[in-house]
């Protein structure tokens, strides 16, 4: 098995709403923002090479959007899955899956694009199965008020319309068994609900894709939970005891919306679980 970071773009969003109830002064130490209140984010998804399956690992936003709506997220830099998968010698044609942390638009919009003459939506990835879990597709096709503008059906239906739509099948399995896909999963309902984080076994070390248990290096302090999520209370339980077990098993961590720390280890600290170090995908792995 091996891994590869794919970057699906660089964008903005606000630090208040990534931070929630923190202060400005506070967490703009480790993200500071620009005059518009606004921090960098990444979109780091994963592929996995796992014999003839090639599972991606989340896919950012896309670009089937409107200009209007990217306004919003004032993309920056030149990343891009094609040009990711490029890099490793792989082509969108050769994923054979894409497995989804949760719904929202900024994890798969990437799934799904225009088809050629713009008259409706195609899978992005023509080759592939998506794979969610049933408890979070029923939440997000039918969602609440709080989360509606995350969800948005021109990334759903057309999978389901696709016909490669699947679902993890976790009865009775705890985050160390392996699914279908081969790798473990810890399912977290704090964000929103079911969402999924995978758990990697390569090269001796457990790699966690961390997707928005721990958006940043910046929201390792317990209660440093963003706006966005629909249980903060719920979070703040499942984040300290996660982040505890990762301290104890040493844990990679990858972070999907740091854009400027790949992949951190941590520690336990007196004033709790606390950063250790900071490596880069080329430091684990080449």
């Amino acid at each position: 098995m091996k891994i590869y970071p794919i970057e699906a773009g660089n964008f903005k969003l606000d630090g208040g709403a990534m931070f929630g109830v923190v202060p400005k002064s506070i967490w703009s130490l480790t993200n500071p923002a620009d005059s518009n209140n606004l921090i960098d984010i990444a979109a780091r998804c994963m592929l996995i090479e796992d014999g003839k399956r090639l599972t991606l690992v989340d896919n950012g936003m896309g670009d089937k959007q409107s200009e209007k709506f990217f306004g919003y997220y004032h993309q920056w830099g030149d990343h891009s899955i094609d040009n990711s998968l490029k890099k490793y010698g792989f082509h969108r044609d050769d994923i054979t899956d894409v497995f989804m942390t949760h719904l929202h638009f900024d994890h798969v919009g990437g799934a799904i694009q225009w088809n050629k003459d713009r008259t409706g939506y195609e899978p992005a990835f023509k080759n592939a199965h998506f794979w969610t879990n049933e408890n979070h597709w029923q939440w997000a096709i039918k969602p609440n008020n709080r989360e509606k503008a995350s969800f948005l059906k021109e990334n759903l239906i057309p999978m389901q319309e696709s016909g490669r739509l699947q679902f993890i099948n976790r009865s009775g399995k705890s985050y160390q068994d392996k699914t279908e896909l081969n790798f473990g999963i810890l399912f977290a309902d704090g964000h929103t609900e079911k969402q999924m984080l995978p758990h990697i076994q390569i090269d001796g070390k457990t790699i966690v894709f961390m997707a928005d248990l721990l958006p940043t290096a910046g929201h390792l302090p317990i209660p440093y939970v963003t706006g966005y999520d629909t249980r903060p209370l719920l979070s703040i339980d499942e984040k300290e005891q996660f982040l505890s077990t990762a301290a104890d098993q040493e844990y990679y961590l990858w972070l999907e919306h740091d854009a400027h720390n790949e992949i951190i280890t941590v520690q336990h600290t007196e004033k709790g679980v606390r950063l250790k170090d900071v490596y880069t995908y080329n430091e684990l792995f080449n």
